[in-house]
């Protein structure tokens, strides 16, 4: 080994210390900037791109992480945490069988390891779970409504209930702020308002289109948040800073309502609620975790089961079909969850004709408008999530040039402020979960636009004290394994 070589992998070895005091302190993007200027000196070690493969997995970077994960077993196919890393990632993703056959390799490489095969028994039986749910499941075009078999109204309700209560069909405002406070006290209210609220929701929400416009009056204001993920009492402290919603303080919450956090229940009870109190004062968009098999992992799924019940899980996965897709604010601001497209020419009318009406597929526009984020870089390139695309702000220009658009807001991802400008100021983000599952330490933040200008007053916020509830708390129990 030559001078040069020798003193590279000394400072390589330097920025690998660095990175990992940065993980262990949360700074996730800077481990992977140190990680990257290792590799970049010695690209040749296994450690360096498994490492980085962890740090892309907290960040919900998935894509990138089997991409590292895939390269660290290239340079040494008997480094188990190679393995380890991918697998996880693909856990994440879902992709249970793709996990499964990287824990047997790392069973293979390790066979006395209780940890390895602790992990490998609960891969195998996660696998197993979903084929019998495969084998079991009903095709879309057999499947009948849910909502269309309740009627809440033959719900009893006991007499030793001492919750809120809604007399009638009418949700009014003093029921939705008793609701509000049972739930801040973890309590939960009678199943047959919870049944109500969702049921008229999934009415109200049947009979938008795909793409809503929005029409704020001039003078009059309109609030965007981003993504939630079952932080309610963060939810609690947007309305205290911003006010409740109402016809005359009306909001969007642009998607990923549930999951991660875990009170995603109190969440989209209360949005639902707001909605069907106020229809111009709440509007909801679909995110990319309002779907079966996010919420079958991260939390959602469990939470309901335990606070509501098994009948409530399929009865929400149609009432998250029912969601637009996305928004336009008095024909100037595009408003979605994820972001744009992998072709130019896509025009609002397009996304407005497209069948919502199901689980997001893997591809086309639906996809990308859920799981797509922009990039530093011109044009288009693979998604770090392993999902949709990456943009960049030739892309949006383009978009909003051939849709006479002014600006893009878009959730999605975590933001150190809770927001963040890019695309030549054409392009906001905008991320409404303070200190994201109890480890980001970033800040929430939400948009207030006045009519006719609509110029984006952003304002950016701290997480608050909640109840000693970990994050992911329901999520599926294999997948805590890795967090």
């Amino acid at each position: 080994m030559d001078a040069n070589s020798s003193l590279n992998e000394q400072k390589s070895e330097e920025l690998k210390l660095k990175a990992n005091d940065a993980f262990k302190a949360n700074k996730f993007s800077l481990a992977i900037e140190l990680y990257s200027q290792a590799i970049e000196l010695n690209s040749s070690n296994a450690v360096y791109w498994a490492n980085r493969a962890f740090a892309h997995t907290k960040l919900e970077e998935y894509g990138s992480a089997v991409q590292d994960a895939s390269k660290a077993i290239e340079i040494d196919a008997r480094y188990s945490k190679g393995y380890y890393r991918r697998g996880a990632a693909y856990l994440a993703m879902g992709k249970f069988k793709e996990a499964l056959k990287d824990f047997q390799q790392v069973k293979r490489i390790s066979p006395n390891d209780p940890d390895a095969t602790r992990k490998l028994k609960e891969c195998e039986k996660a696998v197993q779970k979903i084929r019998f749910e495969e084998a079991i499941s009903v095709g879309d075009e057999e499947k009948r409504s849910v909502a269309d078999s309740i009627d809440y109204r033959i719900i009893e309700v006991e007499p030793q209930y001492t919750g809120p209560r809604v007399d009638g069909d009418t949700i009014t405002l003093d029921f939705v702020k008793a609701m509000l406070d049972e739930f801040e006290k973890q309590k939960c209210i009678h199943k047959r308002y919870a049944y109500q609220i969702v049921l008229q929701t999934v009415q109200l929400l049947r009979s938008v289109p795909s793409l809503v416009d929005v029409n704020v009056p001039d003078g009059s204001h309109f609030t965007v948040c981003g993504d939630v993920h079952g932080q309610y009492f963060d939810l609690l402290n947007i309305f205290k800073l911003n006010g409740l919603p109402s016809e005359e303080n009306p909001y969007l919450f642009n998607g990923d309502f549930v999951d991660r956090g875990s009170f995603s229940v109190e969440v989209i009870l209360t949005l639902f609620a707001f909605k069907c109190l106020y229809p111009t004062g709440m509007y909801l968009a679909r995110g990319n975790h309002e779907s079966k098999s996010m919420n079958k992992i991260y939390g959602f799924e469990g939470e309901v089961r335990s606070k509501l019940g098994e009948a409530f899980i399929e009865l929400f996965a149609e009432a998250f079909c029912c969601l637009p897709l996305a928004h336009v604010i008095n024909n100037k601001v595009f408003v979605v969850h994820g972001g744009l497209f992998s072709v130019d020419g896509v025009k609002l009318s397009d996304i407005r004709a497209i069948d919502r009406f199901r689980e997001p597929p893997e591809e086309g526009l639906m996809c990308e408008v859920l799981w797509s984020d922009p990039q530093p870089q011109l044009g288009r390139g693979p998604s770090k999530r392993g999902v949709g695309l990456s943009f960049g702000a030739d892309v949006t220009k383009k978009f909003l040039q051939e849709n006479n658009l002014d600006l893009v807001v878009r959730s999605h991802e975590v933001k150190d402020e809770g927001y963040e400008i890019e695309h030549d100021g054409k392009l906001i983000t905008v991320f409404s979960a303070p200190n994201y599952c109890d480890q980001m330490g970033n800040k929430g933040a939400y948009i207030r636009f006045t009519a006719p200008e609509l110029k984006p007053n952003i304002s950016s916020f701290s997480a608050v004290p909640h109840p000693d509830v970990k994050p992911m708390a329901y999520a599926n129990n294999f997948l805590r394994m890795f967090q």
